[in-house]
């Protein structure tokens, strides 16, 4: 379903294009509504990692972080019904050894994606929830085979697809995301851009329908 750096393209009909990152918490509001775009009929969802934590922004937990997030959590919550567990506020959230790095969970969604069509999504749906709900350090490649098992995936083939699609694939799908990002007039992640059979793209604005997936829904499959 969701290509990896797929750009408006007037041959493939209709597609809501995210560019998001997996430790983005509104990417985490957000959620849902991917999740029901993906049952409109006639829609492509494809995603964009942009790599918010990568590099020199790779981030380590630390008191300040955790008393930084929260309330964005909270908020979160509360405008979404988003859960977030306990393993996630008491656990990672005071784990000052766990690094939080995009890259990684990124290649696992784009070896996902090179092993499933769709994959790639369902895989993304799992590093929320593991990260969010469970608390689990998504950045680490044990935690990420073992999300690949959860959905099903061949260990040695998700393996073989972790090592190939690591590095430069992944940075190479990261800076075309961003470059995606940047032509669409994005401000961050997550961004939302429904492209037409005839090439017209326009951004969407979430906000509105956060909390509201059904309604949204019913919004993407009339814009169809």
């Amino acid at each position: 379903m969701a290509a990896m750096n797929d750009t408006p393209d007037e041959r493939q009909g209709a597609t809501l294009h995210y560019i998001f990152d997996p430790l983005c918490g509104w990417c985490y509001a957000a959620a849902p509504l991917v999740d029901a775009a993906r049952g409109v009929p006639g829609l492509r969802v494809a995603f964009h990692g942009g790599g918010m934590m990568t590099g020199a922004n790779r981030r380590a937990i630390t008191p300040q972080w955790r008393d930084y997030v929260m309330p964005h959590d909270r908020r979160i919550a509360e405008m979404t019904g988003q859960p977030f567990g306990e393993g996630y506020f008491e656990g990672l959230l005071r784990d000052t050894d766990a690094v939080m790095d995009s890259e990684p969970p990124t290649t696992a969604i784009l070896a996902a994606e090179a092993l499933r069509e769709g994959g790639g999504l369902d895989m993304v749906h799992r590093l929320q929830r593991a990260h969010y709900v469970e608390g689990r350090r998504i950045a680490d490649v044990e935690v990420l085979g073992a999300l690949a098992a959860e959905l099903g995936l061949d260990a040695k083939a998700f393996g073989d697809a972790y090592v190939s699609l690591s590095g430069a694939a992944t940075a190479q799908h990261i800076a075309a995301s961003r470059q995606f990002l940047q032509r669409a007039g994005g401000q961050g992640f997550p961004t939302f851009v429904l492209s037409q059979a005839d090439g017209r793209a326009s951004r969407i604005d979430i906000g509105p329908w956060l909390g509201r997936a059904e309604d949204w829904k019913a919004r993407l499959a009339e814009l169809v």
